[in-house]
């Protein structure tokens, strides 16, 4: 007889399986990783089943917790659901949007105001977050059941695209380009005429934590580049930091082209190489196979894929050099 349920037993279980690690599922739950053992080891008491193999490079789940995961995510899913119902929540009229913190505050946010003057109805919600990015190349980082647990309508997400249970539709294919102030081109004892310029220009680095991230040894290979320290210059925790530092003289930044769409009209920055490599993850629109917000959901999607329409990297390369 399994007694009362042990709700925060299975709560700690269900973490830790799906990040197969007690510490990152204290994180979740913020509690001590000490906590989350003492719970899976009183569950596998109460049960009588072990849960998992503890091995020394981490932890696996035993075929009893493989067959039973599935289920218990899908009843906390409904649990979830429920109480939002008896919460008496609508949703009627909203939308929650949750991207990177790059892509949302240098390409999403300044065409919002596009999406909300064609659907004034709709209150959108946006979410920046760092989990929208992918760190391991694991698809299972970004499970259905995340959806339901943060009530995400639409995520954007810079990745490989295999999210299950998930419908995704790639958004924008990606490639890092060099990018400066127009000023480097023309000003100062070395301005920058062909890549090998670069030596006497400071590299600027985006060291924002996500898996696919651009790098300059890689595109000052591609370029032919072969006697330039390419770690050398200033690094940043965050892409806006690193294009305001380009914007401002202060040397070349390597980065995703999308990201700098608006500074690349505007004229404050230029690509100034053809040479871009491309890289192997892309932006992509990701909802609920069965989201229960369809008609906002299909009206985002459709709105978010004709902004994206116009920034591929056809067009990025009509912006090198000169900034049109």
């Amino acid at each position: 007889m399994l007694g009362p349920l042990p709700l925060n037993a299975l709560i700690a279980f269900e973490a830790a399986a799906r990040h197969l690690s007690f510490a990152k599922a204290a994180a979740e739950l913020n509690v001590t990783p000490a906590a989350i053992s003492q719970q899976i080891r009183s569950l596998e008491e109460q049960l009588g089943v072990r849960l998992f193999h503890r091995r020394t490079r981490g932890l696996a789940l035993t075929s009893a917790a493989e067959s039973g995961l599935p289920a218990l995510q899908e009843g906390f899913e409904k649990l979830t659901s429920g109480v939002g119902q008896l919460r008496g929540e609508t949703r009627q009229n909203a939308l929650n949007v949750w991207a990177a913190p790059s892509f949302a505050a240098k390409w999403l946010v300044p065409r919002l105001q596009r999406f909300a003057a064609a659907h004034p109805e709709i209150t959108i919600c946006i979410t920046a977050s760092g989990d929208l990015m992918d760190r391991s190349g694991d698809p299972s980082a970004l499970p259905a059941s995340a959806f339901r647990e943060h009530d995400i309508d639409v995520a954007i997400r810079f990745g490989k695209g295999r999210y299950p249970g998930c419908r995704v539709e790639k958004l924008m294919s990606a490639a890092a380009v060099p990018l400066c102030s127009p000023a480097l081109l023309r000003d100062g004892p070395h301005p920058l005429k062909r890549p090998d310029d670069l030596r006497f220009h400071t590299l600027l680095h985006d060291d924002t934590p996500y898996e696919g991230r651009p790098d300059w040894a890689s595109w000052l290979a591609a370029a032919g580049v072969h006697d330039i320290d390419s770690n050398r210059g200033i690094h940043f925790n965050h892409v806006s930091l690193a294009l305001e530092a380009a914007a401002d003289s202060q040397g070349v930044v390597l980065s995703i082209g999308q990201l700098a769409s608006n500074d690349l009209a505007s004229g404050r920055l230029v690509i100034p190489f053809e040479t871009r490599v491309p890289l192997d993850y892309a932006y992509h629109v990701i909802s609920l196979d069965d989201s229960p917000n369809v008609a906002n959901v299909d009206a985002f999607r459709a709105w978010v894929a004709a902004e994206a329409a116009g920034q591929g990297e056809e067009r990025l390369e009509r912006m090198a050099v000169s900034g049109a």
